[in-house]
């Protein structure tokens, strides 16, 4: 369908599912879709969110907006995100700005933001929309965070990330590069020339399985081989990746691409488990990477390199207190697979040396109140750091939270 065909194909329903049940940053969906005037559909997405050339394309749909949509339930659901994505487009295209509503008591007040991802980007620009002076303070030497270190470029093309980051930087937000916290960037001091500092530096250490070894050369973290781009050769290996998410798909993707033989996508659940998008999943599989489901890792073998891994089969069941199927080892079922290398890509935590000075909640992250503050006074935490669900929408949303509980704070200064 062309932009016409799907504003005629959605039905403008009077519940907004799409909006109040799929949407994390609760888009106004059916007013941007049938808005003729591009530049005000803009405007109206420009409320809620200011990443739709990115979200467009890379959202989970499926299971967001388009799976809440009543055309979904005989049909095809109306193509939001396509719709979305040609709308952040056009912006991008025709220069669109995006809109500002100043608020005058806020124009002196300074606003750190501690990386540049979808969270901090998103809340620089919801603070710059009030006039708030916004710096961002980033520790490679391009904003983006997973946008543009984590989510390859056949998933989302560079160009668009740029270009909607421009969008925000016009609003006059500053940046400093090459900047961490921990190592050249001091909270304290950052505390002293801000009226308050809002931390969005992600959580990309890949999480350990704690199995026998783990260590041995050739395992690798999904996270950090997307982020730094620094992969082994895979010519004619054969290389596991353990998880079910979408680092975990596009971490197969990008290594079949860089010429491994075989690579097999290994998940203790089922597939209709797997919280990656089902599109990722299809597209992995057309590419000839394989899946073996309900099956986990149990040890990974070799005398100083990566030579075998042992795997066992598991049934899922109903555990009380659980609302997800649990993963049960199925006893005897062990057996080998020869493996080259294995990437782990199941689950991240924050890095410990940056959140080290901060109160963390029982899973490890920065523990943060009902209007996102830390332990630390004027210091604000959002996105995956403290424990935020890990999609770029519910980071942005994350931001944009974050920003109106600063400017509530600022306002009472």
């Amino acid at each position: 369908m062309n932009e016409e065909e799907i504003r005629r194909y959605c039905l403008s329903c009077k519940n907004k599912p799409c909006t109040n049940n799929g949407c994390p940053l609760e888009n106004n969906i059916q007013e941007f879709i049938h808005e003729e005037d591009y530049q005000k559909a803009y405007e109206i997405l420009c409320k809620t969110t200011v990443l739709p050339a990115v979200c467009g394309r890379i959202c989970p749909h499926e299971k967001q907006c388009q799976g809440s949509c009543i055309r979904g339930i005989k049909g095809e659901p109306v193509s939001i995100g396509k719709m979305e994505a040609f709308i952040g487009d056009i912006s991008i295209k025709d220069s669109y700005k995006i809109p500002k509503i100043i608020d005058n008591d806020l124009l002196s007040k300074k606003v750190a933001i501690v990386g540049g991802g979808p969270a901090g980007l998103t809340c620089a620009a919801f603070l710059a929309k009030k006039g708030v002076n916004v710096t961002i303070y980033e520790k490679h030497d391009e904003l983006g965070g997973l946008l543009s270190h984590g989510i390859p470029e056949f998933r989302l093309e560079k160009n668009i990330v740029k270009a909607t980051i421009n969008k925000i930087l016009e609003m006059g937000v500053e940046v400093e590069f090459n900047k961490e916290l921990g190592k050249n960037l001091d909270l304290e001091e950052l505390k002293s020339k801000n009226d308050a500092v809002f931390v969005s530096v992600g959580a990309n250490i890949p999480a350990r399985m704690n199995i026998e070894g783990e260590n041995l050369e050739g395992v690798y973290g999904g996270n950090d081989l997307l982020e730094y781009n620094k992969h082994p050769s895979y010519i004619g290996k054969k290389v596991a990746v353990i998880g079910g998410g979408n680092v975990a798909m596009d971490s197969a993707r990008t290594i079949k691409r860089l010429g491994a033989d075989k690579v097999v996508i290994i998940y203790r659940r089922a597939e209709e488990q797997m919280p990656a998008e089902k599109k990722e999943i299809e597209d992995a599989r057309c590419e000839g990477i394989e899946f073996i489901f309900q099956t986990n890792i149990l040890k990974i073998i070799g005398t100083e390199k990566v030579e075998k891994i042992e795997c066992i089969k598991t049934e899922l069941v109903q555990k009380e207190g659980e609302k997800r199927l649990v993963p049960v080892n199925i006893a005897n079922s062990n057996y080998n697979m020869n493996i080259d290398y294995v990437v782990m890509a199941t689950g991240s935590k924050p890095e410990e040396n940056v959140i080290r000075n901060f109160e963390k909640n029982k899973w490890g992250y920065i523990n943060i109140d009902e209007k996102m503050k830390t332990s630390i006074p004027k210091v604000f935490a959002g996105g995956d750091v403290s424990g935020e669900k890990s999609t770029v929408a519910w980071a942005a949303k994350s931001g944009r939270e974050a920003a109106n509980n600063i400017i509530k704070f600022l306002q009472k200064k």
